[in-house]
């Protein structure tokens, strides 16, 4: 059963919490600004600032500060404060049954998508794939605010467009496809299975890539993901962003060309160039409802992740 959690209203307590890295401060402090000016009010979790090494803190505290939120009937939506590494090593520890008898939105991005796919998995919650709480203005400007505010305090479909200046704009290909919306980073999707991810029969594909360790990656993320059979039945892929990636090259080939090679086996339609990621201006989509790529028009639309 999905679960579509209520809109958020003014006056209403949402809750910061950092499942994977440790955020920068004065870069929170802006997200807490952004979102009392909706009307909100903001908490923090006990260990949002917290250091372990490369983490916001020990797994049973990161853990502890995502289940109290699920858990505590006045907070109506859970804010990550960014992504980094951590969520993965939490995701199986979740309230699932908090959430199933009290489903509030989940909104980040980037390592945050293993909590995502857990969610859906093991409570069918629709959540929010967007722009971390470590609000940096260059990269997020006021459309990019607007478009946040408006997927978690309005029922409105969402209507993305294409950006022909994205890298992956060009590997727009086929016709119109509809079906539940779910993905997000590849990598953390990779990750993934096995664990939290979960069938994509009937589904469109959200992926998203910031530069890591070469081409070979994306190439070895890709075809696991085809080999696990959790592709079977899939309707059709939307790309976002892939920062970092614009200068790779080897032997002629660039990520362009790995896509290509590997999403050609899919034969499905294919929407690039989506504004979605660690990109500037990021979109914001839900997760877990109707969508419909449309590649001539260029166009991503979403049904409402909140009723």
């Amino acid at each position: 059963m999905t679960l579509r959690p209520p809109r958020l209203n003014p006056g209403d307590r949402v809750r910061f919490v950092s499942p994977a890295s440790t955020p920068d401060r004065e870069l929170v402090a802006k997200g807490i600004d952004l979102v009392t000016n909706w009307g909100l009010q903001v908490e923090l979790g006990d260990h949002a600032f917290d250091t372990h090494g490369y983490l916001a803190g020990t797994d049973e505290d990161r853990l502890a500060d995502l289940n109290d939120a699920f858990r505590d009937p006045g907070v109506r939506a859970v804010f990550a404060t960014r992504g980094g590494k951590g969520s993965y090593r939490i995701a199986d520890g979740l309230d699932f049954d908090a959430v199933r008898r009290d489903p509030k939105p989940l909104i980040g991005f980037s390592d945050i998508t293993a909590l995502h796919l857990a969610l859906w998995k093991y409570a069918g919650l629709v959540r929010i794939h967007g722009p971390s709480m470590s609000w940096y203005e260059p990269n997020c400007g006021p459309d990019c605010a607007e478009a946040l505010r408006r997927a978690l305090m309005a029922t409105d479909e969402i209507v993305v467009r294409q950006d022909p200046n994205e890298l992956s704009a060009v590997l727009t290909e086929g016709d119109a496809a509809t079906g539940f919306l779910m993905g997000g980073n590849l990598d953390t999707l990779r990750c993934s299975i096995g664990v939290d991810l979960c069938s994509l029969d009937g589904g469109i594909l959200l992926m998203e890539e910031n530069h890591g360790t070469g081409l070979g990656v994306v190439d070895r993320q890709l075809t696991q993901l085809m080999r696990s059979g959790l592709l079977d039945g899939l309707r059709g892929v939307a790309i976002g962003q892939l920062t970092g990636f614009e200068n790779d090259l080897i032997n002629g080939w660039t990520v362009l060309d790995v896509l290509r090679d590997r999403l050609s086996n899919l034969n499905v339609p294919i929407l690039g160039g989506l504004p979605i990621g660690h990109g500037p201006q990021p979109a914001t989509v839900p997760l877990g409802t109707q969508a419909t790529i449309n590649p001539t028009a260029g166009t991503l639309t979403v049904a409402p992740g909140v009723h």
